[in-house]
C-alpha cells in the first residue's frame, strides 16, 4: 500500500512563491514510480493537469504554468516537489499530487492520490 502527504499550500500574494512536497510512505518508492504527477482544481473548474515528470526524467507542463512551475523528484527523501514562482490569482485551487507505478499486465498503471493541499493566491 502507497500513502501519499501533501504539505506546503497555503495564501501567497500574486507575484509570490510556495512548495509544495508530496512524500510517499508504505510500500511506495518514487525511485520504483512510473510517472509523478500534479493536478489542480480550481473553483468551478474541472481538475487539470499541472505537471507530470516520467522515471526516465521527462517533465512536461501545461501551458498555462510554463516557465513559472517546476516539478522534481528527490529518490533519498522518497518526495516530488512542485516549486511555484510568479503565482497568479488564476492558480488557486486544491492541489493533488498522483503516483502510478506499473502493475501487471505491464501495460498498465495503477494511480495513487495525495489528499490535497489548498493554494489561494491573492491579486
Amino acid at each position: 500500500q502507497v500513502q501519499l502527504v501533501e504539505s506546503g499550500g497555503g495564501l501567497v500574494q500574486a507575484g509570490g512563491s510556495l512548495r509544495l512536497s508530496c512524500a510517499a510512505s508504505g510500500s511506495g518508492r518514487i525511485a520504483s514510480a512510473n510517472t509523478m504527477g500534479w493536478y489542480r482544481q480550481g473553483p468551478g473548474k474541472q481538475r487539470e493537469l499541472v505537471t507530470q515528470i516520467t522515471n526516465g526524467g521527462g517533465t512536461n507542463y501545461s501551458d498555462s504554468v510554463k516557465g513559472r512551475f517546476t516539478i522534481s523528484r528527490d529518490n533519498a527523501k522518497n518526495t516530488v516537489y512542485l516549486q511555484m514562482n510568479s503565482l497568479k490569482p488564476e492558480d488557486t485551487g486544491v492541489y493533488y499530487c498522483k503516483v502510478t507505478f506499473k502493475v501487471l499486465p505491464w501495460s498498465s498503471e495503477y494511480a495513487y492520490w495525495g489528499q490535497g493541499t489548498q493554494v489561494t493566491v491573492s491579486s
